[in-house]
């Protein structure tokens, strides 16, 4: 026996049925967005430097990416050296690069925060190519003079033979680095005038200070320590705003009373704008867990440098006070890079 078909009924089933099906349909495509989200990376992730094998920024990139790799289950972190103009070919590529999550760099202060005011015309702008993730490592810089050429002990002293001499002759690991605009702020809270003598690289900076042909350098705690320890060099003083782990005995200049000459450098993650805000949280969190892991820290510390692994946010402000702070700097000198 056959039944009437209730038109109504009909049509209510069918919208039902229709309805089942397009959340059967949307259900798989919101898990595997969610899936893809969680399994991030799922490719080998390339981490530029913008400086040589062997630098600062290029060991501090590879305890980073072993330490990361460690983390995402073996997915490998491959550290890609493009060194040139003090880093600036290596940003001006990755600004370029597809904000997919797979292209990262290690950043360090003088290609965001120093290059935008010595160059007037730059590949890339900072604030618009570039989303901070997390800064990853402080790189504390101490005075260093030589204990053959000077009886100072402490920065008063040194500034003291500085006015009694011919001026304040500081070398530096380059022309536009932190170590240049860093001897004309000590010059300027000395009250001193400053002649910056500009050097290839630190190892050549180190080696006019021993030679006596510069009265004193800023350099890096990694490249300055064993120079300390050896008793070839004498470090007066630290730029940080604690002293620095790896020169305990080494006051600030803050301790010393010059409580306005602070700077640093940093290493930190950088990834073109634009990237997925899943993939720019689990960055974050991966980058901050993975430079708070003991392991990690003490090898940091070991090279001279402060793990930090900071929140996205932080490092945001942390890159535009810095910029301020070296903008005046480099206003002051009239340098240009161009």
């Amino acid at each position: 026996m056959t039944h009437p078909i209730d038109p109504a009924a009909h049509g209510l089933n069918r919208r039902h049925c229709l309805a089942g099906l397009a959340a059967l349909a949307l259900q798989p495509l919101s898990a595997a967005a969610a899936h893809a989200a969680q399994a991030y990376p799922q490719r080998p992730v390339r981490l530029v430097v913008g400086f040589p094998a062997g630098t600062g920024p290029d060991i501090v990139a590879r305890v980073l990416g072993q330490a990361l790799s460690s983390r995402w289950g073996g997915v490998g972190v491959v550290v890609d050296n493009k060194p040139g103009a003090a880093g600036i070919i290596a940003a001006g590529e990755v600004a370029r690069a597809p904000a997919d999550g797979y292209t990262l760099m290690l950043a360090e202060t003088g290609q965001l925060c120093i290059a935008p005011h010595t160059y007037k015309k730059l590949v890339y702008d900072p604030a618009r190519d570039f989303q901070p993730i997390s800064q990853a490592a402080i790189a504390d810089l101490v005075l260093l003079v030589n204990p053959e050429k000077t009886p100072a002990r402490d920065v008063q002293a040194f500034a003291a033979q500085a006015r009694a001499g011919k001026g304040l002759f500081m070398a530096t690991f380059g022309a536009g680095t932190p170590g240049h605009f860093g001897a004309y702020m000590l010059g300027d809270a000395l009250e001193l005038k400053t002649e910056a003598v500009h050097y290839r690289n630190t190892g050549d900076a180190i080696g006019g200070l021993i030679s006596g042909d510069v009265q004193g350098v800023f350099a890096t705690v990694g490249l300055a320590l064993p120079h300390v320890q050896a008793g070839k060099l004498l470090a007066l003083a630290a730029t940080g705003d604690r002293r620095a782990p790896m020169l305990p005995q080494v006051p600030t200049f803050a301790e010393q009373g010059l409580k306005d000459l602070s700077f640093v450098s940093w290493f930190g993650v950088v990834v073109p704008a634009g990237i997925p805000a899943e993939v720019a949280r689990s960055l974050e969190t991966d980058v901050a867990a993975a430079m708070a892991d003991p392991a990690v820290r003490n090898r940091i510390e070991e090279l001279g440098f402060r793990a930090t692994g900071t929140t996205a946010q932080a490092f945001r402000a942390q890159i535009a006070a810095d910029s301020q702070q070296w903008g005046a700097a480099v206003r002051a000198t009239g340098f240009t890079a161009d």
